[in-house]
């Protein structure tokens, strides 16, 4: 990955707190974390919408379950024309867009 650089990523993701305040990321380990931690919540809604659209019966659609339901809603691709993109590169993509933001020290990734 040559753009965003992490120092980019880490730039955009402190780019909200007060003057004063410890950064909410500090170490490249914590970019890499929430970045697959993002991309994991779109992998696991992509393969759900998969096998909805796969089944052969028209007739008794899939019923979802809310857990199912929660892992669509997380999983949205915030940025546009992202269903051809790996989803690595969506989640680079939204933090460096500032649509998620990592919140806490594990690393997590949150909406905007």
């Amino acid at each position: 990955m040559l753009h965003p650089s992490y120092s980019e990523l880490m730039a955009v993701a402190n780019g909200d707190i007060e003057e004063g305040e410890q950064p909410v990321v500090q170490s490249r380990y914590s970019i890499v974390k929430a970045a697959a931690a993002r991309a994991k919540q779109i992998i696991d809604a992509r393969s759900i919408q998969e096998r909805i659209a796969k089944n052969p019966d028209k007739e008794n659609p899939l019923v979802m379950t809310k857990e199912e339901k929660k892992k669509i809603k997380l999983g949205e691709e915030l940025i546009d024309n992202a269903q051809d993109i790996k989803p690595l590169s969506v989640a680079v993509a939204e933090m460096y867009a500032g649509k998620v933001k990592i919140v806490g020290s594990g690393g997590e990734s949150s909406q905007q």
